[in-house]
């Protein structure tokens, strides 16, 4: 307990003297302390809505599917904007951020997670980032971390194996007829991250190194009834019961985006490492590699206020005895990117459906602002969003190239607001051969 209280303290405190030192320090308003690329510079129309000062923004976070029931929480950010004569106002989203999230479902998922973020510390090259996180959620999907979990849904009625077996493409069919909770897992996880960046090339190179650690409890309502534990049973899955991991971080960014909450143009390109090692206090021995590419551009300027198209593309692979949830999601310096399926890369097949060694995905967005407005000094857009999301899994990477079948597409509307530029709410309706779903998020996917 007084480790933790000991972290929380540090993640308040840091921040606050930074903007301290922010409020005392002289410097030349038209002069960076060091040069930063022009493409990296915010758009006239973003820094005339962008707020001045230290400020707090928070809404509440409601969900619901077929899973986790209804949800419902609220998340908080506290921002230090500095001022418009700060020289990195108009090259930075913030000069300090602190989030934090709170949420609870009628399925039993809770989570409490604090989040912080210094770009350019103490006016430096150096950008500081953290999490301390703390999840239980009842409601966690599993159907395999092979190409197995390709394959169609299928069931026996009623439980019944002598009945035959019988596949579906609607997971509500699925669900009904499944045996409940096949498919259910309960995980508890404790974590706390910490990374460095340093700023090469004007701002446009980024590199990272940073540290994890994270302590597990998995467990299945049904034991030896359910997928999870007859795959653990059966040697096929490592990861069950209790277990930690810990992770060395390495990464490369390349960022020419104008806005990093929310892009107009500019590209990001990125390549992601984490190390875990039992030499370094994990239980397991393995390798974790993901490489992704985003790219917006601003189309017709002449004809639509903001019209933006926004895409993006990812290949992930894990080697070595990685325990079965790390091939579930993909780590990057903003944050893990959840497998294929839910809210994050194929909207409307549920969470975690597909997962396997080697992963890739694909996203495409068009980003229309359609209407704008301001009161009580607060600024709103509002956006109509169609989207398209692909993603596939394989065994091994030299099985990609001849198994292309192996991809899976979905795609829906969205909508989105921004407020003040930083805060981000959105809401995705979408649609797979499996069926629909709903989704209500903060920040964009990408």
């Amino acid at each position: 307990m007084i480790k933790k209280i000991r972290i929380l303290t540090i993640s308040f405190v840091v921040p606050f003297l930074y903007c301290r030192a922010q409020d005392t320090a002289k410097h030349d308003s038209l002069k960076l302390p060091f040069a930063i690329a022009k493409e990296k510079r915010l758009s006239d129309d973003d820094l005339k809505e962008k707020k001045e000062g230290v400020y707090l923004t928070g809404e509440p976070d409601l969900s619901f599917d077929a899973e986790h029931g209804f949800g419902a929480g609220a998340e908080a950010q506290l921002f230090f904007n500095g001022k418009h004569n700060d020289p990195f106002f108009a090259y930075t989203p913030y000069r300090a951020q602190i989030d934090l999230d709170a949420f609870y479902t009628t399925g039993g998922e809770k989570e409490f997670e604090l989040i912080w973020d210094i770009p350019y510390i103490f006016n430096s090259k150096w950008r500081v980032r953290g999490i301390c996180d703390f999840e239980i959620d009842p409601d966690h999907l599993f159907f395999g971390v092979t190409e197995n979990s390709l394959k169609p849904l299928s069931y026996y009625p009623g439980g019944d194996t002598a009945k035959g077996l019988t596949t579906t493409n609607n997971f509500n069919n699925y669900t009904n007829n499944q045996v409940a909770n096949y498919n259910t897992f309960q995980q508890e996880e404790k974590s706390i991250e910490m990374s460095v960046e340093h700023s090469w090339f004007k701002g446009k190179l980024r590199t990272l190194l940073g540290f994890e650690y994270a302590a597990y409890n998995t467990t299945t309502p049904l034991d030896n009834a359910s997928l999870l534990y007859e795959q653990a049973l059966e040697g096929l899955i490592t990861g069950y019961g209790m277990s930690k991991t810990t992770h060395l971080q390495f990464g490369i960014t390349y960022d020419t985006r104008d806005l990093e909450d929310d892009p107009s143009s500019g590209t990001y390109a990125e390549i992601t490492d984490e190390f875990s090692s039992t030499a370094l206090g994990s239980g397991f021995n393995y390798n974790r590699t993901f490489i992704h590419y985003n790219y917006y551009h601003r189309l017709f300027k002449g004809v639509f206020k903001k019209l933006v198209f926004a895409g993006r593309i990812g290949m992930g692979y894990t080697t070595g005895n990685a325990p079965f949830y790390e091939y579930l999601d993909q780590w990057t310096s903003q944050g893990d990117i959840d497998g294929l399926g839910g809210p994050m890369v194929l909207r409307g097949y549920t969470e975690s459906r597909f997962a396997a060694p080697a992963m890739a995905l694909a996203n495409i967005e068009l980003r229309y602002r359609f209407w704008q407005v301001s009161f009580w000094e607060q600024n709103l857009n509002f956006y109509a969003i169609p989207f398209f999301d692909a993603g596939g899994v394989w065994n091994t990477l030299v099985r990609v190239p001849s198994n292309l079948q192996n991809m899976r597409y979905s795609g829906g509307p969205g909508a989105q607001i921004a407020w003040n530029e930083d805060t981000i709410l959105r809401f995705d309706f979408g649609v797979s051969p499996e069926g629909s779903q709903f989704y209500f998020g903060i920040g964009q996917i990408f």
